[in-house]
């Protein structure tokens, strides 16, 4: 079954696919013979520097609600908009295919893209970044939510029509609980990708840790880094477990 013509011809353009892509991105493993550059590196990042603490939990704080309220409006506003965009219950075919098209769109622009342009528009801070991450998760769970409503069991749905209940109520009613707890699992994934984004976002004068953390790059305070590294790690790890804790409770 291995030795399907098929098969050898899918291996070799893989095969020529990834040594083009090695090629292009000079990989080149034989750059890992000295580590002794990394070790003495590393080693700056250690003792930790715990005197800028209580500030750069503020700016953790700062970050964690960058992701939340971006993630969250995005969540808000997506929701309405799947219903358009999926095809078991958009109103109509054009405004199927439109809020399709603009979902792509919206999901087709970076984060950091939308950053840049309003961090121009509206001056530096936490706001601007919020709004980039709110724009892009737009795009991301509507398009995922639509896919979970048209994914839906249509029996609750057309038991509710057929005592009378309208569209919109047996939408709300039927479809919504039974993909609610992926709405949730997908809102929390979202949740762990802004706080990432929120970091590359403050490295071009969104605020919060990325901020710090690419300032204290820039001075060379790596025992600042580390700090900054380890807070970041500690930050994601509790929004996942978080967000497992309550997507058990809801299934």
């Amino acid at each position: 079954m291995w030795f399907k013509r098929r098969n050898i011809i899918t291996f070799l353009i893989l095969s020529l696919f990834i040594f083009i892509s090695m090629r292009l991105t000079e990989f080149d493993l034989s750059k890992f013979r000295d580590f002794r550059n990394m070790i003495d590196f590393l080693s700056q990042w250690f003792p930790m520097d715990f005197s800028k603490l209580p500030n750069m939990l503020e700016d953790s704080l700062e970050t964690l609600s960058m992701a939340f309220l971006g993630s969250f409006l995005g969540l808000l506003i997506a929701l309405p908009i799947s219903f358009v965009a999926a095809w078991n219950t958009s109103p109509s075919k054009y405004l199927y295919h439109f809020s399709r098209f603009a979902l792509s769109f919206v999901r087709s622009i970076p984060e950091i893209v939308f950053g840049l342009v309003l961090l121009t528009a509206l001056g530096l801070g936490p706001f601007p970044a919020v709004l980039a991450i709110m724009f892009h998760n737009v795009g991301v769970l509507g398009k995922l939510i639509s896919e979970l409503i048209e994914s839906a069991d249509p029996g609750p749905q057309e038991a509710m029509k057929a005592v009378g209940a309208k569209n919109w109520f047996a939408y709300l009613f039927s479809i919504l609980p039974q993909i609610w707890p992926n709405v949730l699992s997908h809102y929390f994934y979202r949740f762990e990708v802004a706080i990432r984004t929120s970091l590359v976002l403050g490295f071009i004068g969104g605020g919060g840790i990325g901020q710090r953390l690419f300032n204290d790059f820039k001075t060379f305070q790596y025992s600042s880094v580390s700090l900054d590294v380890l807070i970041i790690m500690v930050i994601v790890i509790v929004v996942d477990l978080y967000g497992s804790y309550v997507r058990k409770k809801v299934i």
